[in-house]
């Protein structure tokens, strides 16, 4: 949607307001709480998949009588 609306240029002013705004004392917190927050959300999209992996794994186990130990 945006295609090439941002350029070099762009994204130095958007880094500079960033920087007037939360300080340069505050950025490696700021990239920490940033970077845990898109670990949460990585975690949580893959656990659907996780969940129905063990569920299939388990089903397969009781229909075939056998127990995994």
């Amino acid at each position: 949607m945006l295609g090439n609306a941002f350029s070099g240029w762009h994204l130095l002013i958007i880094l500079a307001v960033v920087v007037l705004l939360f300080g340069a004392t505050k950025l490696p917190a700021l990239a920490k709480g940033i970077g845990q927050s898109i670990r949460i959300f990585r975690s949580e999209v893959d656990q659907p998949k996780k969940d129905a992996a063990q569920n299939a794994e388990a089903e397969g186990t009781e229909s075939t009588g056998k127990s995994e130990s």
